[in-house]
């Protein structure tokens, strides 16, 4: 009987190929397509040193970069693809997607110049910040970790309590902030229509002189680029699920390669995958662990990003004198008390510290905080409860959260207008 079963988008037969739905179907053309993680995105425009005004202008003048670009994700998130958002009233083009990147990278929006996008959320530390707050301008300080720019395009609604509700909207609120970016709006549009650099390119990319909707919207295109690319996990998975579907079938490899030639095959295919980023044994009982009821880590931590973009109360800071109540903060319902949106899992090992306090510093000790069930409070999720975990199962939950570190794009940070 022929068998088939799936991975995200990939399909698996006992016969034909390990294809991905990238492979079969076409979209629109295809220089309009393109797949979220490849660096002629993020590469930004060749050369070396400050951007002049005749290096922008050459650029601009390609037709090329301002087509609206079909975007797939790559094939360890594609499966994911419903959850993709990019606003119809800013579809993405190569010439904004490069001026988002100059946006995001350049600490001239903020009000001493000492500050960018970036700055909290740099590719150098995962896209976000090895601190435990986020540090803005003469130093300050909030109270909140600074959250991922990556994998962004998977989410609608941003910040720990979700009060930003597209990455048009965040991508302009740090720098009005008076302790992020510390600068106005108005400020900052000046700036960008008195450098030429950048007022050209506001007037070929939007039609229209710069303006801070347009400011959000290039740096939410750049930011829609940030993706995660194939994990350990990512690479291993395919060979699990043939393991598991046709175990019997691949016990016995010198007949399989006589009966089954395709389903052998896929399964060399798959383990060439596999041994070009191995999970550990004990990462792989930590996969097996996640995924199990006995911890109810994939109750909140789940898809293809790892999150299920909601907002629980997991007693973090309820301690305090005056705790954060997060998302009750805008939405005002009482059950929403100290209650944070679940972060993505993916890169957790290059994000530290943890928690929208950044109050835990390893993810030993995060696997610990769920272990003894949170810190009770009247608000604490449903989902938070005492675990009966061993030590080494601690440690493989943690070695299987080490095996979601996958590639980011290659970007340019700097390149910036004169």
């Amino acid at each position: 009987m022929l068998k088939r079963f799936f991975y995200g988008n990939l399909v698996l037969f006992t016969s034909g190929a390990l294809i991905s739905s990238h492979d079969i179907v076409l979209g629109t053309e295809p220089n309009t397509s393109v797949v979220l993680g490849a660096s002629e995105l993020t590469a930004g425009i060749p050369g070396k040193g400050s951007l002049k005004v005749s290096e922008i202008k050459a650029f601009l003048a390609k037709p090329e970069n301002h087509v609206p670009l079909q975007v797939e994700l790559p094939d360890n998130l594609r499966a994911g693809a419903a959850a993709m958002y990019v606003p119809e009233n800013n579809p993405m083009t190569k010439a904004k997607i490069e001026l988002g990147r100059q946006l995001y990278f350049d600490t001239r929006l903020s009000v001493d110049g000492t500050i960018s996008c970036a700055s909290c959320h740099h590719p150098a530390t995962g896209y976000g910040a090895n601190t435990q707050f986020g540090v803005g301008v003469r130093n300050q300080t909030g109270n909140r970790n600074s959250p991922v720019s990556f994998n962004r395009i998977l989410s609608k609604a941003q910040f720990w309590d979700g009060r930003a509700d597209s990455l048009e909207a965040q991508a302009v609120g740090p720098i009005a902030n008076p302790i992020e970016m510390g600068h106005s709006h108005e400020a900052v549009v000046k700036f960008a229509t008195e450098n030429e650099g950048y007022r050209i390119q506001f007037e070929k990319v939007f039609g229209s002189k710069p303006n801070i909707d347009a400011v959000g919207k290039a740096i939410a295109a750049f930011e829609r680029t940030l993706v995660t690319g194939a994990a350990a996990y990512d690479l291993n998975e395919p060979l699990r699920l043939l393991q598991e579907n046709f175990g019997e079938e691949l016990s016995d490899l010198e007949a399989l390669k006589d009966d089954d030639p395709a389903l052998f095959a896929r399964y060399e295919k798959a383990k060439a995958l596999a041994d070009s980023n191995p999970m550990s044994e004990s990462a792989k009982r930590g996969r097996d662990l996640f995924f199990n009821q006995k911890s109810n880590c994939s109750a909140c931590h789940v898809g293809v990003n790892f999150t299920d973009e909601l907002y629980h109360n997991l007693g973090v800071g309820m301690t305090a004198a005056e705790p954060d109540l997060g998302r009750f903060s805008q939405t005002g319902v009482e059950k929403d008390k100290g209650a944070f949106k679940t972060p993505t899992l993916r890169n957790i090992t290059q994000t530290a510290p943890y928690m929208h306090d950044g109050s835990q510093k390893t993810l030993e000790e995060v696997v610990e905080w769920y272990a003894v069930g949170g810190h009770a409070n009247p608000y604490l999720s449903d989902k938070m409860k005492k675990l009966d975990l061993t030590a080494q199962d601690k440690q493989d939950l943690v070695e299987f959260m080490k095996a979601l570190t996958g590639p980011l794009p290659k970007v340019e940070a700097g390149r910036l207008p004169e």
